[in-house]
């Protein structure tokens, strides 16, 4: 097994996000406003991208991460976390001093194994539900 964490383009992980966050939307859905000014990172596994995120400078040296998403094959196998702990890193390393995200309730357990912890009340994005969590670097 080969992993790389390397930049990669909005082209490349546009197809990894609408499989994995929101199939049932058109593939315009999962694009934001912001990407062609974000930071976009992949996991490649054996030269394959298989898990996606991506970093948005935010007000007060913090930073936003937005569409995490790792194939479904893929998950629970600790790619994605790799992923993760990469941009936490690159985050610190590059003087942000807060990392945060909106993250569905469902994957609360995850983020929180990595100190994230919720900073709001519940909100829902079409039918799902998420809180924002953030974590001091």
């Amino acid at each position: 097994m080969t992993t790389e964490i390397r930049s990669v383009t909005i082209g490349e992980i546009l197809g990894i996000r609408h499989q994995v966050l929101w199939a049932q939307k058109s593939p315009d859905f999962v694009k934001v406003p912001e990407d062609e000014s974000g930071l976009h990172f992949g996991m490649f596994y054996n030269q394959e991208l298989v898990s996606v995120i991506s970093l948005f400078p935010d007000t007060d040296e913090g930073v936003r991460f937005r569409k995490f998403a790792t194939m479904a094959a893929f998950q629970n196998k600790g790619l994605g976390s790799k992923l993760l702990e990469f941009v936490i890193s690159y985050s610190r390393d590059h003087q942000h001093n807060r990392i945060w995200c909106d993250a569905r309730t469902n994957a609360l357990g995850f983020y929180e194994r990595f100190g994230f912890s919720k900073f709001s009340d519940s909100f829902m994005k079409e039918e799902i539900e998420y809180y924002k969590i953030a974590k001091n670097l």
